[in-house]
């Protein structure tokens, strides 16, 4: 068993919200150089670029899951995490076909879909900062359905955090994980939402800018870097575990 550091929600250059630094290159780069083993790219509604950044990383020891930040109709965020780009790409279709309006640039920011080393390919202009008509439930079960893991995202935070939007957890939310930003440890998240110990938290960067990749990144104990593992860690199943006390 080994000790490996995950930040699992950073963000690319096709979030409207992130700078257009994050692309897929510079982002491998920098987890590399902050010492993580394994991160998970959430773009907002979409995962366009999720091929360029494993793409950009198979070179080095890094490992990437393909991964989203789906908004609920009740505008909460959902990171799926995936274990492949098939299961990514089939829930990217899902939350297409659920997600209205076009992208305003000059209000909320490029969407810039690019290939492994940076260079623009397109630009998307569906809204992707704006809530799919999906129910929470429902996101949740397309995730599983998917093979994927489903997390909420940043439940800190006041705003698009479950808790901040909703005051409270449902109980049959089928959570795998639940998310603090890097403003809170993960012995404080443990601490702080003592009702909600039984989920597994995660604490990951939201990153939006490459300064910030790593800033809040999760210990995980584990046999190897693979999404399988982190499945396994999630469960605490045989000896695997998420590390409160790194």
């Amino acid at each position: 068993m080994r000790v490996i550091h995950a930040d699992l929600h950073i963000h690319t250059c096709l979030s409207p919200c992130a700078e257009l630094e994050m692309s897929p290159k510079r982002i491998v780069d920098e987890a590399l150089s902050k010492g993580l083993d394994m991160i998970a790219i959430c773009d907002h509604n979409s995962g366009e670029n999720l091929a360029a950044v494993i793409e950009a990383a198979h070179p080095t020891s890094l490992v990437v899951l393909p991964g989203m930040e789906i908004t609920s109709k009740e505008e909460v965020h959902i990171a799926g995490l995936f274990g492949n780009l098939g299961d990514a790409a089939r829930i990217q279709a899902l939350i297409y076909e659920h997600l209205e309006g076009e992208n305003d640039e000059a209000a909320f920011g490029l969407q810039v879909v690019v290939e492994a080393d940076g260079t623009v390919a397109e630009f998307n202009n569906r809204l992707l900062i704006g809530a799919t008509d999906l129910s929470l439930e429902h996101i949740v079960e397309a995730i599983h359905s998917h093979n994927g893991l489903a997390v909420a995202a940043h439940i800190d935070r006041e705003g698009f955090g479950i808790i901040g939007q909703l005051g409270f957890i449902p109980a049959d939310l089928s959570l795998d994980a639940l998310e603090v930003s890097s403003r809170m440890s993960l012995k404080e998240a443990a601490a702080t939402f003592e009702q909600y110990g039984h989920y597994p938290f995660l604490r990951s960067s939201d990153a939006h800018v490459l300064r910030d990749i790593g800033k809040g990144h999760t210990p995980l104990s584990v046999e190897e870097v693979s999404f399988a593992e982190l499945k396994m860690a999630l469960k605490s199943e045989n000896g695997r575990g998420v590390c409160y006390e790194e």
